[in-house]
């Protein structure tokens, strides 16, 4: 049984721990919060047996496997690097680090500690994205892909208001290329590898972090286009166009809706096809099920680790591109 700490106390390590309720072979040991009284709550609500508020010694103290790392996204490389130190798993929250150097070093240092740093991308583990990698070849040479994911935010209010909340705090790595936009960047990385250049555009907010954004990468012969926001609102499917035909997908962080499209040809007529996927509620369970597979050593994580390195590496370029 894989004994998991939890770092941090926000929606997303309620979800977490829910999917580990649904996963073999691991569970939830300890919550860990700065506050006592902040912690217990927390475990009482996830269920976990107990708290603890002294994160050194619960990484020491031998009665975990590995850690969750759901903490702000700017604390993840140090209490990563602190985890693997003591010789514990790391399972990061998106997005893993905020460059692409930090998370390079802690793969680094897991590998030298014998232990496995990953990265939650739960839309490249569904069974959907799956199913989607299944159908390409039926379209042909792909030539043009368009991927995006826009949720407006309930915290964008508070920036309206003069606020920071740390979803939008630049110093904390907010934003949402980070929040959202490693989705589709991860989804096209997943299918096609890395691309062989970046460029992208954002919107900056008045707490200089940013609230939208686009990018184009370029591979030989096909075009990746990406946006992102959490200041709007979008419903539009995502699109892979291939010469043959076409593939929409409903939702990239989870694909349930997947339509194949195939043009005329070759004598033989149009046609199109929809695949409901059958997924559960809560498609975090499939990165937990990899993540536990890693650490029993039924699978290398070389091929996980270096898709985040490349999403990272999108991400910069992208920033680095500027507004």
């Amino acid at each position: 049984m894989i004994r998991v700490a939890t770092i941090g106390t926000s929606t997303i390590t309620e979800r977490f721990a829910d999917a580990v309720a649904h996963a073999d072979g691991i569970r939830i040991e300890v919550a860990y919060s700065r506050g006592a009284e902040r912690g217990a709550a927390f475990a009482e609500k996830i269920g976990a047996p107990r708290a603890s508020d002294d994160l050194g010694a619960l990484l020491r103290s031998g009665e975990i496997d590995a850690v969750y790392v759901g903490s702000p996204n700017g604390a993840h490389a140090e209490q990563a690097r602190d985890a693997i130190d003591a010789g514990v798993h790391v399972f990061l929250e998106k997005p893993a680090t905020p460059t692409a150097a930090e998370f390079e070093a802690l793969v680094d240092h897991a590998k030298a500690r014998g232990v496995i740093v990953f990265e939650g991308m739960r839309n490249v583990y569904d069974p959907g994205m799956a199913r989607v990698a299944e159908l390409l070849p039926q379209i042909g040479p792909v030539r043009l892909v368009s991927f995006g994911q826009s949720q407006y935010s309930a915290r964008y209010d508070l920036v309206l208001a003069g606020e920071t909340p740390n979803i939008f705090d630049p110093a904390l790595a907010g934003g949402a290329l980070f929040d959202l936009g490693v989705y589709p960047l991860s989804a096209i990385v997943h299918l096609f590898g890395a691309p062989t250049s970046v460029t992208g555009s954002t919107v900056t907010i008045a707490t200089g972090a940013d609230g939208a954004g686009a990018a184009v990468l370029t591979y030989p012969g096909l075009v990746g286009q990406v946006s992102f926001s959490k200041i709007g609102v979008s419903h539009r499917p995502n699109e892979i166009q291939g010469e043959w035909g076409t593939i929409e997908i409903d939702e990239i962080t989870a694909p349930r809706e997947i339509a194949l499209s195939l043009r005329a040809r070759g004598g033989a007529p149009a046609s199109h096809t929809a695949d409901r996927i059958e997924g559960v509620e809560n498609n975090m369970v499939y990165e937990v099920q990899r993540f536990a597979a890693l650490v029993r050593g039924e699978a290398d994580a070389t091929p996980d680790q270096q898709r985040t390195l490349a999403v990272l590496r999108a991400v910069e370029a992208i920033r680095g591109a500027g507004g």
